[in-house]
């Protein structure tokens, strides 16, 4: 499996000579096992990767075991020789306070610790043990949410250049066996067993009944779709790009304006990914916008009827106006057009 997690390293440039990975560890058969793997690359010579690891811990303080937990991975780090980093969040406070559900707070939780200690170490990547079988569980969840194209390419490998995935492509039973065969006693979430969670019920009922009644390789049926749509994606993406570029009259940071005349002439699954697009350039996110909002400016520059204000969320304001779509960031409230 070593030489596994090696290929994919390679294959998408994950780690670099001199990088300074933070590796989230929970302690569980996934984590653990990338903690041990990625160590072992590490101190291999011949295989001409130079990098150091940092292990970054947080106890949820949901579950009585996770003090063994974090117990557990502190002293696996102290016997390889790795700096450990922990902390304990109490995230169902957090999820209650925010009113959000405790997968989302922790997870949120979990990525900005790790942030935190990749600034505190000087590191330049976060290294999380997602796997193949998570991947599938994702597009499948994301299939339930109706989601578009994006979501069937499921979890990807590297994400701007700082949070990597090197297990992406083994399976969960390659992971049990990797720990087996090197005497690894991993904690186990008994969480993980409980179908409260829509990625459990997931994991532990659609996924067996689909390998049972369908397709015994479903983990890999979906993972060759994900990747057909990665690649189609990323050719819709670069054409989206260019004609990003025909169509932008001007961008600073309170606005950017575009050519309402060239926009229209489009088709609309351009149209939407230009929209999408330029609002991630402006905010750097497209969070809270949904498809009913795009479809509406969508609909408002077809129809280019006088001035017209659409605020799909609190942080962005498109208007037309002398036939320019400007697209302008909340912040600024008192820019003038």
């Amino acid at each position: 499996m070593i030489q596994k997690v090696l290929k994919t390293i390679k294959k998408y440039d994950l780690i670099q000579n001199g990088d300074r990975l933070v590796l989230g560890v929970s302690g569980g058969p996934d984590s653990i096992s990338m903690l041990d793997i990625l160590n072992k690359i590490r101190i291999d010579k011949t295989n001409n990767l130079n990098f150091n690891i940092v292990v970054a811990h947080v106890n949820h303080m949901i579950r009585k075991e996770a003090v063994e937990d974090e117990k557990f991975v502190k002293e696996y780090c102290k016997k390889i020789g790795v700096e450990f980093y922990p902390i304990s969040i109490d995230v169902q406070k957090i999820a209650n306070n925010n009113k959000i559900g405790t997968e989302e707070a922790g997870r949120n939780a979990r990525y900005d610790f790790f942030d935190k200690i990749l600034e505190k170490t000087n590191s330049n990547k976060i290294a999380i043990a997602h796997n193949k079988n998570d991947k599938s569980e994702t597009i499948i969840m994301n299939l339930l949410r109706g989601s578009g194209i994006a979501g069937l390419k499921g979890i990807e490998p590297i994400k701007n250049n700082k949070y990597i995935r090197p297990l992406i492509e083994c399976e969960r039973c390659e992971i049990e066996k990797y720990c087996e065969e090197n005497k690894i006693e991993a904690r186990i979430d008994k969480t993980n067993f409980e179908n409260i969670y829509t990625r459990n019920k997931i994991r532990n009922v659609i996924i067996p009944y689909i390998k049972n009644e369908f397709n015994p390789n479903i983990i890999q049926t979906i993972d060759r779709l994900s990747e057909l749509v990665k690649e189609e994606d990323e050719y819709l993406e670069k054409q989206v790009e260019e004609k990003y570029k025909y169509m932008i009259i001007e961008e600073n940071k309170k606005e950017f304006v575009m050519d309402l005349k060239k926009f229209n002439k489009e088709e609309k699954v351009i149209k939407s990914r230009i929209l999408l697009y330029t609002i991630t350039r402006l905010l750097g996110t497209t969070k809270g916008i949904e498809k009913i909002h795009i479809e509406d400016v969508i609909k408002m520059c077809s129809n280019n009827i006088g001035n017209k204000y659409l605020t799909p969320n609190k942080n962005i304001k498109i208007l037309l106006k002398n036939h320019k779509i400007y697209f302008i960031d909340q912040k600024w409230s008192a820019v003038k057009v």
